[in-house]
């Protein structure tokens, strides 16, 4: 059992914490950090452990007067707060804290070396790592031994982040036959939480969009959609369980965009606009994106179609525009991308049908090659 004065306790999932402050020498703050394990005796070890490196890590200091990694992270962190988006630093400090900080923390930065600096990527759970997730790190990772060659006058080790693993999930759409059940019941007994699926796979949204979309941001006579907003849930800096919603400015500079609406879709969203609310979805307030994602499960079901991500409707509507002919320049400014490789490489992906029928015009050429002949 945990003795007087340790800072041990088991936690309501069974593990045990054990927690230790360490002083933040840039700042002079003190900082709390916690070690976890399955059992007592094992976080008691750990807790030992971190705090032998700590006093190892102060003689380092006392006579080098280097900084450690954690302090460069934390001013490079600092200036993520000032200058960019909320929700991006708070992404940047949950990829630092989870993947980065317990292996590289304590090091004197000047001492960085490939071999500690790989083991960032090596982990247990590293095989359930998307592409995504080691893509953040590397990003992460890659700034801060920026930031300390910039701020700090350090030169790190030269390094270049391990090329992602392969085995990102092939990004799914809608068949043709799907579509055609979804939008039989998204139509029957319409209403705004119908509207907004219907909005985003007839326009390409993200969730985000769609959730914080106001009437204002419609154009009836311009027939345009103005997208000037996104929502999305984060969690609140220093309190792990604790969340909020955040409504703010879109994912970059391209995603502020005007797309074209149609005929159809402006005469339905009129039906629908009135002066009971502000948004599209929710009326008085943005919607929550979680409980969008929900509704989206229950209308795939009633329509008996699999279930799927709410982000299938925008792969959908994109693969749709390719195959009706849209140019990728066009498409790649309606979805907000700052490339059209990223539309090319990520979103577009041509249906068998469509494939079937190049290849069909291919033998049909050669067929008239050998009646010439």
């Amino acid at each position: 059992m945990p003795r007087r004065g340790e800072n041990i306790r088991k936690r309501k999932d069974g593990r045990w914490e054990g927690r230790y402050s360490l002083l933040e020498p840039r700042t002079g703050r003190r900082m709390q950090r916690s070690v976890y394990a399955k059992t007592y005796g094992e976080v008691r070890e750990k807790l030992a452990s971190e705090k032998k490196a700590l006093e190892y890590v102060k003689k380092v200091r006392k006579h080098s007067g280097e900084p450690c990694f954690d302090t460069v992270a934390e001013d490079w962190l600092s200036y993520v707060y000032r200058e960019k988006k909320y929700a991006t630093y708070m992404k940047y400090r949950m990829v630092y804290e989870k993947h980065i900080r317990d292996k590289l923390g304590q090091i004197v930065f000047s001492r960085l070396d490939k071999e500690a600096l790989d083991a960032v990527f090596r982990d247990d759970g590293q095989e359930a790592w998307s592409v995504s997730l080691q893509k953040s790190i590397s990003c992460v990772l890659n700034q801060i031994l920026a930031h300390g060659a910039s701020h700090f006058q350090i030169t790190a080790f030269p390094y270049s982040c391990p090329r992602c693993k392969a085995g990102e999930k092939p990004i799914e759409i809608l068949s043709t036959t799907e579509q055609t059940r979804l939008i039989h019941c998204l139509y029957e007994e319409m209403d705004s939480y119908k509207l907004g699926v219907v909005i985003c796979i007839s326009t390409g949204l993200r969730l985000g969009e769609i959730c914080s979309l106001k009437w204002e941001d419609i154009d009836f006579e311009g027939k345009m959609l103005h997208v000037s907003s996104t929502v999305q849930r984060i969690t609140v800096e220093g309190q792990k369980k604790k969340t909020s919603l955040l409504e703010g400015t879109p994912k970059s500079p391209f995603s502020k965009r005007d797309i074209p609406l149609s005929e159809d879709l402006v005469k339905l969203l009129s039906r629908y606009c009135d002066d009971s609310g502000k948004y599209v979805v929710n009326k008085r307030k943005p919607m929550e994106p979680r409980t969008y994602q929900n509704k989206f499960h229950q209308y795939l079901q009633w329509a008996g179609v699999k279930k799927t991500n709410f982000h299938t409707l925008r792969h959908t509507f994109a693969t749709n525009c390719v195959v009706g002919g849209t140019d990728v320049k066009s498409l790649s400014e309606i979805l907000g991308h700052s490339d059209v490789k990223i539309t090319l490489n990520r979103y577009v992906h041509p249906t068998v049908e469509a494939k079937r029928q190049y290849m069909n015009a291919l033998a049909a050429m050669y067929g008239q090659m050998v009646g010439q002949h």
